[in-house]
């Protein structure tokens, strides 16, 4: 199992960022490197408890498909989506949301996942899967952070 944690520190009030997080459109935007459409479930607008969301993207050259539950919920300290279809064996991302001041919020994305292929899908992992999640979520909250901060 490979795990991931990144902090962002955003300044922007906690309910604020709690929300663009959920949003699915703003996900789509922030992820224009890989192509990411939501193409079923919910495709637009704020997905919530109990809601799936099927993404389409570019990564690795490949179109891949990938389905999350959004499973644990409490607004707006965190939710985690976990992946009910796609290509791991497991992938679980929780977002927690810390209120450092009124208008500074600290984000951390705890992000898990397991490969298939055995040995071979270890070694995609250590030189390739990894640093494209990791690099796809810093760009993700380099938008997020963008976006909230220019309010």
């Amino acid at each position: 199992m490979t795990h991931i944690h990144i902090e962002t520190v955003i300044n922007a009030p906690i309910q604020k960022v709690f929300e663009l997080s959920m949003d699915i459109d703003f996900h789509q935007e922030s992820a224009s490197q890989t192509q990411e459409k939501a193409i079923k479930g919910v495709t637009s607008g704020q997905i919530g408890l109990g809601e799936t969301v099927t993404w389409r993207g570019k990564h690795f050259g490949c179109w891949l498909t990938h389905t999350s539950l959004i499973s644990e919920y409490k607004e707006p300290h965190y939710f985690v989506d976990e992946m009910t279809q796609g290509h791991f064996k497991k992938f679980r991302h929780e977002h927690r949301f810390y209120e450092s001041t009124n208008t500074t919020t600290i984000m951390h994305d705890y992000l898990s996942y397991d490969v298939p292929y055995g040995w071979v899908g270890q070694f995609f992992d250590i030189f390739f899967v990894k640093k494209h999640l990791v690099n796809f979520l810093k760009i993700r909250n380099k938008n997020l952070k963008k976006v909230l901060e220019s309010k």
